[in-house]
């Protein structure tokens, strides 16, 4: 990261009407709260990689034992807060308008930890230098949205395009170890998609990844029946687990149940 952080164009971002006062006084007052955090989501994409696409809403990450103080912090300003689902994610309001406090990757339950902050990158936006998501913990947040109604893949693409060299690629694996396949997965999207840039995938770890392909190939199923499908779609792999006998590994609330209702 250079020493003078990228200005960005707030308005090109298409924010919701009228909600540019509500983001500078929210930055300013993060900034202000003492709690370490990260702005991530589209800006954070436009710092990586210098795409800009209209956004309705803003993400901000912290650990999650901060994320009481962020939202205790808040609440003292005046604002309305929310604990959406307590496993991953809060909110922030001030009449219609609100961001994100995200501590906890949803579906995969990664958390953010003090390896998030590592590495300094900054923007500035809506008046603040505000610090963004890192590229690596960037593609951690985005490798398992894979839904019927979006797929942020393109977005690890070209982070990994522009930002190879920057990324912790000992770090990715180790967080991803549980779901290396998820990782591969992406790297194989990436070697198709950029056939003469595949070099910026590190050699040892497309190695390492196709190895465990390979020694995985030679085991025998597992006794028990397990669709790892919600992972990536809580909703498009519902049937597998309330009708097909599948065994599940996340769950998503009531609204999403496995029992059959009366």
């Amino acid at each position: 990261m250079t020493d003078t952080p990228p200005v960005l164009d707030a308005s090109a971002f298409d924010p919701p009407p009228n909600s540019q006062g509500f983001y500078t006084d929210s930055l300013r007052l993060l900034g202000e709260s003492g709690v370490p955090y990260l702005l991530s989501g589209t800006y954070a994409l436009s710092c990586h990689t210098g795409i800009i696409r209209p956004t309705k809403d803003m993400d901000v990450f912290c650990k999650a034992g901060d994320a009481p103080r962020l939202l205790a912090w808040f609440k003292q300003h005046g604002y309305e807060i929310e604990v959406e689902d307590d496993r991953w994610i809060g909110k922030v309001w001030q009449g219609d308008h609100f961001f994100d406090v995200i501590y906890n990757l949803s579906s995969a339950s990664i958390p953010v930890t003090e390896d998030w902050f590592r590495d300094t990158y900054e923007v500035e936006i809506y008046g603040s230098i505000v610090p963004v998501t890192p590229p690596t913990e960037f593609i951690l947040s985005k490798l398992f949205i894979q839904d019927r109604y979006r797929y942020d893949g393109a977005d690890v693409a070209h982070v990994i395009l522009k930002k190879h060299d920057e990324i912790d690629w000992k770090r990715l694996l180790a967080t991803m170890e549980l779901q290396w396949e998820v990782l591969l997965i992406h790297l194989l999207n990436f070697r198709f998609i950029y056939p003469t840039e595949r070099d910026c995938v590190p050699r040892w770890l497309f190695d390492e990844l196709i190895e465990r392909a390979k020694l995985q190939a030679d085991l025998p199923p597992a006794n028990v029946k397990v669709c790892r499908g919600r992972l990536l779609s809580p909703r498009d792999y519902l049937v597998d687990i309330c009708d097909w006998g599948f065994a599940d590994v996340v769950g998503k609330g009531l609204e999403e149940q496995h029992e059959r209702k009366a």
